[in-house]
């Protein structure tokens, strides 16, 4: 099973229709999390036959109502998964995966899921897509074959729209071209392969650190909830989108290039919860994301048939010479590895990448 994720073409009234969806899912969500909650201690019902009698009130009496007309004219499986999605948060709250479910904030994001109540429908190949109850949308990037799935998500990062929806398949696996690499992760420079090619990053977030903190201020000062400040939480939105998309259109390009290319890729199992401990260092290790790297190569080795191999985080790839396994200390200032045993001479993040393709787990 995979997931497919288009961005949506979409004019201002589509937009709009979008926003309004979103908006009905918030209201049925709180609405049923205020009932659960003020049913606590009103006997021992379960929370999937409190939620179920939740969807006959709000199907069979609150649309009823004039001043809740407007859900009428929205898609009813809206509602339907957004009480599913409540169902679902108490049950993780109550086997202690998350915690107790919070109300739904426009600020925290916009998103609703809909389903075909008839069952999969499959999606033809082209720059369309036709979602159910929704209508037929613009594709940004078209989709290249036919796609049989049944429940869509649709949510907004930044001010684009984007539809994502799961296939139960699997991906065909390729041939790669080589045999294995070794990567050196680093701030400097993001990769660095055992091969001598370096890829640098992008560093969306410090390119606009200084706009975001103005808009951030300029947020703090307006008026709680007025419309200047929810058109200023707009633009600080677009820009978190736009560092998001920067980052993720590097990280997915390059872990598909080495998934593609390479039959076993080795990495280091770094700590990134213990590195990000490092005020000096946790702002360019977020902006990297090296969480995200890994994340990524786990399921594009498995989607395309490549092996990944984690090598120890205490491993001293930095220390040891690539050529003859002399160990000394290398702190960070330092950028060549010089051995003075061999007198090799080489890039200590080439160095710690040799390294790490050599490394084999012990017995």
């Amino acid at each position: 099973m995979f997931a497919v994720k288009r961005a949506l073409k979409l004019n201002n009234k589509e937009a709009t229709w979008m926003s309004k969806h979103a908006g009905f899912r918030r209201v049925v969500f709180n609405m049923g999390l205020s009932l659960r909650t003020q049913m606590y201690g009103e006997g021992k019902f379960s929370d999937s036959k409190i939620i179920n009698e939740l969807k006959k009130v709000l199907t069979n009496h609150v649309k009823k109502q004039p001043e809740f007309a407007w859900m009428n004219q929205l898609s009813s499986r809206v509602y339907q998964n957004a009480l599913i999605d409540l169902k679902e948060a108490f049950s993780r709250y109550r086997l202690g995966k998350a915690r107790h479910p919070r109300f739904a904030s426009r600020r925290d994001g916009q998103s609703f899921t809909v389903d075909s109540s008839n069952g999969k429908v499959l999606l033809n190949a082209g720059s369309t897509i036709k979602i159910p109850t929704l209508g037929t949308f613009r594709l940004y990037e078209p989709l290249e074959c036919g796609f049989v799935t049944q429940t869509f998500t649709i949510s907004k990062e930044g001010n684009i729209w984007f539809v994502s929806f799961s296939v139960d398949a699997e991906r065909l696996p390729i041939q790669q071209r080589k045999s294995s690499v070794g990567i050196d992760l680093g701030i400097k420079s993001f990769v660095t392969l055992s091969n001598a090619r370096v890829f640098d990053a992008p560093k969306p977030l410090k390119q606009v650190k200084t706009k975001l903190a103005q808009l951030q201020r300029k947020a703090h000062r307006q008026v709680k909830c007025s419309k200047n400040q929810r058109k200023t939480y707009d633009k600080i939105g677009k820009l978190h989108g736009r560092i998001a998309w920067i980052r993720k259109d590097f990280l997915h390009k390059l872990t598909t290039y080495l998934t593609q290319t390479f039959e076993q890729i080795k990495i280091e199992d770094l700590n990134v919860s213990g590195m990000m401990a490092n005020h000096k260092l946790a702002g360019a290790i977020a902006d990297l994301g090296f969480y995200e790297f890994r994340r990524q190569l786990e399921y594009k080795c498995q989607m395309y048939g490549a092996n990944l191999v984690l090598v120890d985080r205490w491993f001293p790839s930095s220390k040891l010479c690539s050529n003859c396994g002399h160990k000394k200390d290398m702190p960070l200032s330092v950028r060549t590895y010089d051995c003075p045993v061999c007198d090799l001479s080489v890039d200590r993040d080439l160095n710690a990448s040799l390294n790490i393709l050599n490394w084999e787990p012990s017995a």
